[in-house]
């Protein structure tokens, strides 16, 4: 039988201060296949390499993000259809990761915007949108590595609804809010936009404690 090789393919996340919504990153392909085409950042696993390590690596090399703006990495889903690549069967892992402000050559686009992409790589945007939407309010890192250390509520409401594509009851979010671990609404009220009303502030404490997330396979 032969045998599976295994790809790391990313998710990487902005969410800058002025970005209206969370994006995904894409870059057209150097080599074949797909040539050209636009792709998620992805590499094969080198002997003894950590996953971790693999999925850093893509977005350096294939979105051209520096390494001091790679922040949080995660495990999300494992996608093990045979034919998904045309060299070969491969294993494909997909990671997210959130990515800080930099200068750089890659695309960053809305998840409802996403465009045709090479391989297999749209099912891969379709489902880690969904464990995503799970993770933000539930996984401490990675809510932490979107939002910051303290973020206005409209900056909740933005992020909640680039992932989970419905906008949030104002009043629901602010009591999943209240639930978070470490997670406390302060007394500031910050005017996001010139013309918008003073937004409530939350911050993380020195308390909050992270869980850890649990890979998934695909349906």
């Amino acid at each position: 039988m032969e045998q599976s090789v295994v790809s790391v393919d990313v998710v990487a996340l902005r969410f800058w201060s002025d970005d209206a919504g969370v994006s995904v990153g894409i870059a057209p392909r150097a080599v074949a296949p797909f040539a050209g085409e636009l792709a998620l950042p992805g590499v094969l696993l080198g002997r003894g390499e950590r996953l971790v390590g693999a999925a850093r690596r893509a977005v350096h090399t294939k979105l051209g993000v520096p390494e001091s703006a790679i922040g949080a990495v995660g495990q999300l889903v494992t996608f093990d259809e045979p034919n998904r690549d045309p060299r070969g069967p491969t294993l494909s892992i997909a990671m997210w990761a959130v990515v800080g402000p930099h200068e750089g050559p890659a695309q960053w686009i809305d998840f409802d915007a996403i465009p045709k992409l090479a391989f297999d790589h749209n099912r891969i945007v379709t489902a880690s949108r969904a464990l995503l939407t799970g993770l933000l309010w539930k996984d401490l890192p990675f809510t932490q590595a979107l939002l910051g250390e303290e973020f206005p509520a409209t900056r909740a409401v933005a992020t909640t609804t680039s992932l989970s594509g419905t906008r949030p009851d104002p009043a629901n979010l602010n009591r999943t809010l209240a639930t978070l671990p470490g997670l406390t609404r302060t007394t500031e009220r910050r005017r996001v936009k010139p013309t918008g009303r003073p937004a409530a502030v939350w911050t993380f404490g020195a308390d909050s404690q992270p869980k850890s997330t649990a890979p998934q396979r695909a349906p």
